[in-house]
């Protein structure tokens, strides 16, 4: 199969790094793999819900579950489809659980060869996997969160692993919400930035 013809070198360049990922578990591929694509999906999924915290959580579960399913990914289209199709389905599953209505689902966007691509919004009930997606989010987290300042730790484990709101983890810590949110964005930057710097060993 002549890939070439049909995708992009920056396609290819996926390919290649998915391969490493599934077949070596090869963590830096993974890293990358987040790199190139954590900013356009954190933008697509915040114009659909206008809402900065719960975006950059979305992005966070967007990448653990599409790193979970990697191995079933078929290169017969981009891996960037694939991975923004997830995030979309995720995005409006989120908000049909918080009932907002603030988004249009005619959600498209331009691939890596800048044609438009149109996302297929899956109608289904994602409530049967919900405890694998927080398994996957916790996983995902849990990689780099041993490896933050104590005091983002905490942070971490209340709204990831116990599923705090952001009003409860101002209670439970006895802090204003805004600096818990600052934090939480701090803390969620640092481990991206580990993300980045890793290499063989996370």
């Amino acid at each position: 199969m002549e890939l070439g013809k049909q995708f992009s070198d920056k396609a290819l360049k996926d390919f290649k790094l998915i391969d490493l990922a599934v077949e070596n578990h090869d963590q830096q591929a993974y890293a990358e793999l987040l790199q190139r694509y954590r900013k356009p999906v954190y933008h697509m999924i915040l114009k659909m819900i206008r809402n900065v915290d719960d975006a950059e959580d979305l992005t966070i579960e967007a990448f653990a579950k599409a790193f979970r399913n990697l191995h079933k990914f078929k290169k017969d289209f981009t891996f960037s489809t694939w991975l923004f199709r997830i995030a979309t389905n995720n995005t409006i599953d989120f908000i049909r659980k918080k009932r907002l209505d603030t988004m249009s689902l005619n959600t498209s966007f331009s691939d890596d060869n800048g044609e438009s691509v149109n996302i297929d919004v899956e109608d289904r009930n994602l409530n049967p996997q919900e405890e694998a997606i927080k398994a996957q989010k916790i996983e995902l987290v849990q990689l780099f969160v041993t490896k933050l300042p104590a005091k983002y730790q905490r942070l971490v484990r209340l709204r990831y692993f116990d599923e705090l709101s952001y009003d409860e983890i101002a209670k439970e810590l006895n802090a204003p919400l805004g600096t818990v949110k600052a934090q939480l964005h701090r803390a969620r930057e640092l481990m991206y930035d580990l993300v980045k710097g890793k290499k063989e060993h996370i």
